[in-house]
């Protein structure tokens, strides 16, 4: 056709539109004779759905979405991408809140919700090993009957490898860690197409001290240095028993007080989350609660009978002698997954109070003996700046939640909006914090990263991009600000 299109004098726009065309119509058929007709999608609702999450960041729609079913697929796909130059952008169930799936350069969005298989479990080793398409509710369903558990619980019903993408965590961080301390293994297919295992093929120590820490390389890399295909995972026994409390207080700083005094005790405490005013009084309207609107700490415990008793006993004790309330029991399951869906609720309680709007959540975390005061600092700036934002964190951790409710169509608020998630940032890192805590850096925090790490310290991260995808294909735009020659 192009030879035709030449012979016959014709434009060289002409030659260039058909050889694009010809160009597009191979690389499709590439793609179709990996994953077949149905793993290959040009539908424009398709492209859009894969080309947004949860974020205020507007949707950037991929050129082709596909769906491979196993991680030989993800590979030679990767091969052709890498092949044509294509980018890439890895895509598990689009809940991340930075904008972390948009496709910047346009490219192939990889969606691995076919690989949804759990691939090896070791109940005698604590243990487990999924694929991508495995979420974190079907991952405890499976386990039901064995009496594990995997406790990280970031509120939606994430994707595991995803998790471990963006370093997740959650409100059960204060007792079992982030994804970063519960991954002993990845397998990863890079921009070439090959397949590395972090810690070695099919292995699963409990610890190592063998070579570079590889796997915590890409726990939190965001899919800007492969695709996660496998992950395997620590697990837990579910405990003998378990409950929950709520308790209230006069102020933040008793609050905080109580969970550092708390902590400071050597209580092993499960979750203790915080919730101020303002959204303990959304959750109050929306889950049909009746809490004292005031700052109030949700509390759960788990552990034998006895051991129970005894951390609850230390808890009230500080607690009361911070001012706090008698604690309100949640001792049945029934209570208390009402109590937690509550909390897990919070962002449609803060969109409930603005109907029509939309929610935006930042996050920062900072050191528990700064909280206090950010949380102090951070309201007083809401108030100042008209801005509605109810806080809500884990508190054990010093990270905390602003959940910004506003209106898209408003440019004014909007800007309003944008530049108080600066402040907020950047008064973390004043108090010697980080700009995010569990979301990651996407789209909206890369200049607060360069910030936050210094000119050698993101160096150091281009030179690892660099060395693992010389031509920026994983998830361009995303985490580093790379300048394209």
């Amino acid at each position: 056709h192009l030879f035709a299109t030449l012979s016959s004098g014709g434009h060289l726009r002409s030659v260039s539109s058909s050889y694009i065309y010809y160009y597009y119509i191979c690389v499709l058929s590439a793609f179709r004779s990996i994953c077949g007709e149905d793993g290959v999608s040009l539908g424009e609702a398709v492209r859009e759905q894969h080309g947004k999450d949860e974020s205020v960041h507007r949707c950037r729609p991929p050129d082709v979405v596909v769906f491979p079913r196993c991680v030989e697929e993800v590979s030679a796909l990767a091969k052709v991408c890498h092949k044509h130059r294509l980018p890439i952008i890895p895509f598990g169930t689009g809940t991340g809140l930075e904008g972390g799936v948009g496709a910047m350069k346009g490219g192939v969005c990889f969606s691995l919700r076919n690989m949804e298989q759990v691939l090896d479990l070791h109940p005698e080793d604590f243990d487990v090993t999924v694929e991508p398409g495995v979420t974190r509710k079907t991952l405890n369903a499976y386990l039901r009957d064995t009496g594990l558990w995997f406790p990280i619980d970031p509120g939606a019903d994430a994707s595991l490898c995803g998790m471990a993408a963006t370093s997740a965590s959650g409100t059960n961080a204060v007792r079992y860690g982030t994804m970063r301390e519960n991954v002993i293994n990845l397998e990863v297919v890079l921009a070439d197409g090959s397949v590395v295992h972090t810690a070695g093929k099919g292995r699963r120590p409990r610890k190592t001290s063998a070579g570079y820490n590889l796997t915590n390389l890409f726990v939190g890399s965001e899919g800007t240095l492969g695709i996660i295909t496998k992950t395997t995972l620590r697990l837990y026994g579910i405990p003998e028993a378990m409950v929950s409390a709520v308790c209230s207080f006069p102020s933040v700083q008793a609050a905080v007080d109580s969970t550092v005094q708390t902590l400071q005790a050597g209580v092993p405490i499960a979750r203790i989350e915080f919730l101020d005013d303002v959204m303990i009084d959304a959750c109050n309207r929306f889950s049909s609660l009746s809490y004292p609107v005031t700052p109030t700490l949700f509390l759960e415990f788990h552990g034998s009978e006895q051991s129970l008793e005894e951390q609850v006993k230390t808890a009230e004790d500080i607690t009361q002698s911070n001012g706090g309330s008698d604690f309100q029991w949640a001792r049945d399951t029934e209570t208390r997954n009402r109590l937690w869906k509550a909390r897990h609720d919070a962002w449609y309680a803060a969109l409930a109070l603005r109907p029509g709007c939309k929610a935006y959540s930042t996050d920062v975390c900072v050191p528990l003996s700064r909280l206090p005061q950010i949380i102090v600092e951070t309201k007083e700036d809401l108030i100042e700046n008209r801005l509605t934002g109810p806080i809500a964190g884990h508190v054990g951790d010093g990270n905390f939640h602003c959940l910004m409710v506003v209106d898209p169509n408003d440019p004014e608020e909007m800007h309003r909006v944008h530049l108080f998630t600066e402040r907020l940032a950047r008064r973390a890192l004043a108090m010697d914090g980080t700009c995010t805590g569990e979301h990651g850096v996407g789209l909206g925090k890369r200049a607060l990263l360069c910030e936050e790490m210094g000119p050698v310290g993101i160096q150091v991260m281009q030179s690892l991009k660099d060395a693992l995808d010389p031509n920026n294909l994983m998830n361009p735009g995303k985490i580093l600000q790379r300048e394209e020659p």
